[in-house]
């Protein structure tokens, strides 16, 4: 078994945020992560219409779209000035 290594180059790191960009719908908590916010704040933005949501019939989960998440980032954009 191959152990981790702590010196990871940023070529691993890279190609192990890829793994994770590839993925289409996140939960609740991997969105609020995403967005670098709690995951009441995230509540909060779908509660006021600003984040759609993906729920498959009869279920209770949720699940955000990445697209959607990237949207409302580009977005919400401003430039400091």
């Amino acid at each position: 078994m191959a152990s981790k290594t702590l010196t990871e180059t940023p070529s691993q790191k890279a190609q192990e945020r890829g793994n994770l960009a590839r993925k289409r719908l996140y939960t609740l908590k991997e969105g609020a992560a995403y967005l670098g916010r709690s995951e009441w704040g995230m509540r909060e933005l779908i509660w006021a219409g600003a984040i759609p949501i993906v729920k498959p019939r009869e279920a209770r989960k949720i699940f955000l779209d990445i697209n959607d998440l990237d949207r409302f980032v580009e977005a919400n954009k401003s430039v400091y000035r």
